[in-house]
């Protein structure tokens, strides 16, 4: 039986962390504000500024520009470049190494994207809830545009600076195979972030994103300019697409799949002779352990309020959620026909990556 000085201890430990939680998720709307808003691209290589030059700068109100510095340098996301005892004269300046994590596009510090992911989920948790009661699902276009630019956002560094230079020499038969030409299916692509990082890293290949969303596709190609890539709004397992591609590759979203057997096995279906499929989802724990370190919370976090939601949509769905382990990809491979499942040996902080051989 608990002692009552266990127990004292565990409610003020619980206390605090949930104290905590609510103190980053207020701050996570600040973050959300400045990227909306252009904030932090407007702090990123600027002199220190007033909030009134910086409300001019930015075309915000005053009053709102100075709570919005002030909180970023009480949070400490800003420094005070001069206090000057004056909420009018004091200045705000962004320091060093801040922008990477907070608005430079391509780097791999980069993580305020996770805000506007965030706030996607907030704005369907109404249809969350409902799903809770009732065992359905949320659809994916609920959460909005929010969750599909924060996807794309956060992924797109890791696409541009290792997809071509780390991943696939991973698999150096292919590799080399995709140097000289041949073809490449993206599943999954989402707005294509890492169907353009394909398309860049191997210009004599081509290279077809695919995407079941309208709303993904068409911002997948205005994103993809006049770079040689195709996106379609299409079922993986169209027989017109068998048997063609030298690779296959699905990046973090088996595990938001409804059937990913089916999936796994419309790009096996794909595949050329020799060819392969490269999975990156979630990289997890083995087993369930609770509690659990900072990343089994983070991908539990997003799971019953997202990604298990918006697979729960379709009949008989398989209800992975985020949290996919090892086994259970080996599993799917295996149910799909693959005669082989490999992890590779890619170091990411948030991704495990498999090759599954036919």
């Amino acid at each position: 039986m608990t002692s009552t000085s266990g127990a004292d201890e565990r409610r003020d430990a619980v206390a605090e962390q949930l104290f905590s939680s609510v103190i980053g998720a207020l701050e996570t709307l600040h973050v959300y504000v400045g990227r909306a808003l252009g904030l932090y691209d407007a702090l990123d290589g600027s002199p220190a500024t007033t909030a009134a030059d910086f409300a001019a700068r930015t075309g915000i109100h005053p009053r709102y520009a100075r709570e919005w510095l002030e909180q970023q340098a009480t949070a400490g996301v800003l420094d005070v470049a001069d206090e000057t005892g004056d909420p009018g004269t004091r200045t705000f300046c962004m320091p060093e190494g801040v922008a990477e994590v907070v608005c430079r596009p391509e780097s791999l510090a980069l993580v305020a994207p996770l805000a506007s992911m965030v706030m996607g989920v907030a704005q369907a948790m109404p249809a969350v809830l409902e799903a809770f009661r009732t065992g359905g699902g949320v659809p994916y276009e609920l959460y909005g545009e929010d969750i599909r630019r924060g996807i794309a956002d956060i992924n797109r560094p890791s696409f541009v600076h290792q997809l071509g230079s780390e991943w696939i020499p991973a698999l150096p038969d292919l590799h080399a195979r995709l140097t000289g030409g041949g073809r490449i299916a993206d599943l999954g692509c989402g707005e294509g972030a890492s169907t353009v990082a394909l398309a860049r890293a191997y210009p004599s290949a081509e290279v077809l994103g695919l995407d079941l969303d309208p709303a993904s596709i068409e911002s997948a190609r205005v994103a993809a300019g006049d770079l040689d890539v195709t996106f379609e709004c299409r079922d993986a397992a169209d027989p017109e697409l068998a048997g063609s591609f030298d690779l296959v590759t699905l990046f973090e979203t088996l595990h938001d799949m409804a059937h990913p057997v089916q999936a796994l096995t419309a790009a096996r279906a794909l595949l050329a002779p020799d060819g392969a499929v490269l999975v990156g989802d979630e990289k997890v724990a083995e087993r369930f352990t609770a509690p659990g370190d900072e990343m089994e919370r983070f991908n539990y976090g997003w799971s019953a309020v997202h990604c298990l939601a918006a697979a729960m949509t379709e009949p008989d769905s398989a209800g992975t959620g985020t949290v996919i382990r090892s086994e259970t990809v080996r599993t799917y491979a295996e149910q799909a026909g693959f005669a082989e499942c490999t992890v590779l040996p890619i170091e990411h902080d948030f991704w495990r990556f498999y090759r599954l051989d036919p």
